[in-house]
Order: C-alpha cells, then structure tokens, then sequence
C-alpha cells in the first residue's frame, strides 16, 4: 500500500486491495491452507490502513466536516469491531472451526464499512477541504503507513497524539515477527 495522489485516492485504492484478497479467501475451499496466508495479508494491510486513518484522516473529518465528530466516532466504532476480528481470526488456522465464521464476520464488517466510507464520509472530505490538504493528508497517510502496525492491537490507542507516538514502535515488533515467522507470505 501506497500508491500516491490525495487521501481519499490513496484510501479508496487500498479498499480495493482488501477486497481483492477477499475475493481470494472467498475462491478458496474451506479449510485449505491459502485462506489463512490470504487473511493474514488482508490483516496487515487492514492494520496499516486502519493506522493511518486514525491518525490523520478522523482527526481532519473532525476538524473540517459539519458534524465530523459523529462521523469519526462511528469510524472508531467499526474499527474497533474490525480489530477484534483480526485478533480472533489471528489465533486461527484455515482448517479451525472459527475461521470461516471469523473471516465471513470481518469481511462483512470491513464491505460495510467501506461502502459507508466511500458513500458519505469521502464525499463530504472532499467538499470541505481544499485539494491541497487533501494532498497533504494523502502524503501522512502513506507515511503513517510505511511504520504502522502489522497486527491487530484492540487495546492500543486510537486516537492521536498516543497512536501516533506508539504506532511505529509497535510497527517496527510486528514487522519483526512477521520477518521471522514469514507471515503474509507463501511456504
């Protein structure tokens, strides 16, 4: 992730990354060992987005959309319920019981979530700030997540200046353990 241009670009552009692995948990059988390489991609780049958004993107719709504090509540919410299926489905292997309830759970979680996103908080972004500041939120986000937590934290802070004074810190562990365990990528 990190493909330049504004903010809401950059994000809508990781929606469709996610939902491209969805579409690749979903071709598989249940049970075969590729699903749980795919929702561990899913996973990490839903924790960087995630990262991201919280940092720069909800403090900004606080601050220049009527009505922004409502709106970046209702974004933490949902992130919230996210992460805690990540940090549930990260105990799970493809073949476990709970994982296809799990990754259904998340999957259903995250397409509402985005649909939500695109459809009124992206919007109402873009008609309140100028170009330039979304330009500039775009260059943070992809900055913020170039460090960001690879793994869900349901307890760590959402929102700034705690998240973002822990994010990389925690960024740099994960990213560790994902090195030494090749999570996310094929055996």
């Amino acid at each position: 992730m990190g493909h330049g241009g504004n903010v809401i670009d950059e994000l809508v552009t990781d929606h469709r990354e996610v939902e491209e692995l969805f579409g690749k948990i979903e071709a598989l059988p249940s049970g075969h060992k590729d699903r749980k390489l795919y929702a561990d991609q899913v996973t990490m780049e839903l924790v960087r987005h995630s990262v991201a958004e919280e940092a720069y993107l909800y403090p900004a719709v606080r601050e220049h959309v009527a009505g922004g504090d409502a709106l970046a509540d209702k974004e933490l919410e949902d992130h919230a319920k996210a992460e805690q299926l990540m940090k549930d489905l990260e105990g799970c292997a493809a073949d476990d019981a709970d994982f296809d309830r799990l990754a259904g759970s998340l999957m259903s979680e995250i397409r509402e979530h985005v649909a939500d996103e695109e459809a009124n908080l992206f919007p109402k972004l873009r008609a309140a700030c100028p170009e330039s500041a979304l330009d500039e939120l775009g260059d943070k986000v992809r900055t913020a997540k170039k460090t960001a937590p690879t793994r869900p934290h349901p307890t760590a802070p959402d929102k700034p200046p705690a998240n973002k004074m822990l994010a990389p810190g925690m960024g740099m562990v994960d990213r560790m353990r994902d090195a030494l365990t090749g999570r996310g990528k094929k055996s």
